[in-house]
């Protein structure tokens, strides 16, 4: 063997057999014998018998590494389940018929705006941002009902009167410049709704249908010849105000309804602060028993 102090190589065993160990070391089995050494210690780490004795297994480690992945995985889930229990699925605004319709009386508010009332106006500002309010507080209450269902509640609200204060503007509109506003058995009223449309773009093109029909039988009926100034005068805005006027009722109704349910629900089921209660409540009882 090699002597790592002297640097000489000594005799492998009792028989002088040098040779034999320069004949290994030349085949390039003496790192194969130091290898055989380490494999063997490193087989006392493992479920076999070695040299005939029996050698312990260290699956100590492994076992608490798999208590450990246990526990974790256990706590993920237990996480995940209290947050399902505590935080309500929430969010889904833009599937609400309630939000869809207030999103179409913005985008018709802003082109009945730009064409009917004085850009210098702050009746233009006013019916824009009421508008726009009903649209944003319906999201913004939606959204904050994950931990507010008060929040949620007081801003469909907040929803329900902005567009009450943008009726009132179309009704003025109306009421000033001697238009007719429509009543409950007016047939266009009905033919609106059923119509169901989903973009500014397909009501103005309803709206343009329907103008063209009334002047066709304004001129038919009528013996004079100052018609040519009705259209633009007096039939296309009296359409327009109307047709908007319709779709913000069918919106406030169903923000009256949508209130309601969450009135409902908050008187049932509690708010977000109950909630927090009681999990912390359970979590606790659940940690004194085990």
């Amino acid at each position: 063997m090699f002597n790592r102090k002297s640097g000489q190589r000594g005799h492998c065993g009792p028989g002088g057999q040098s040779g034999r160990t320069d004949h290994l070391e030349h085949t390039g089995q003496v790192d194969q014998i130091g290898c055989n050494e380490h494999l063997a210690q490193d087989e006392l780490l493992q479920p076999d018998v070695w040299q005939g004795r029996q050698v312990l297994k260290p699956r100590s480690i492994s076992s608490s590494n798999s208590t450990q992945s246990t526990q974790s995985t256990q706590s993920t889930q237990s996480t995940q389940s209290t947050q399902s229990t505590l935080i309500p699925r929430h969010g889904g605004y833009r599937k609400l018929k309630s939000f869809q319709l207030s999103q179409l009386v913005y985008d018709i508010t802003v082109r009945f705006c730009e064409r009917y009332i004085d850009k210098y106006s702050r009746t233009k500002d006013q019916m824009i941002q009421a508008a726009r309010s009903g649209v944003q507080n319906i999201a913004e209450g939606s959204q904050a009902s994950a931990t507010s269902k008060k929040t949620e509640l007081k801003l469909t609200q907040v929803a329900r009167a902005s567009l009450e204060e943008l009726k009132l503007d179309y009704e003025d509109f109306l009421r000033q410049r001697c238009l007719e506003q429509w009543d409950y058995s007016n047939p266009l009223r009905q033919e609106l709704i059923n119509q169901r449309f989903k973009t500014a773009d397909e009501v103005a093109q309803w709206i343009i249908t329907s103008a063209h029909k009334q002047f066709n039988t304004i001129v038919n009926s009528s013996s004079t010849s100052s018609t040519s100034s009705i259209l633009s005068s007096k039939i296309y805005p009296e359409l327009s105000a109307n047709s908007a006027l319709l779709l913000i009722t069918v919106a406030c109704s169903l923000l009256d309804n949508q209130v309601k349910r969450l009135a409902m629900d908050f008187e049932n089921e509690g708010g977000f602060t109950e909630k927090l209660y009681k999990v912390r409540t359970s979590r606790k009882a659940g940690v004194y028993n085990g």
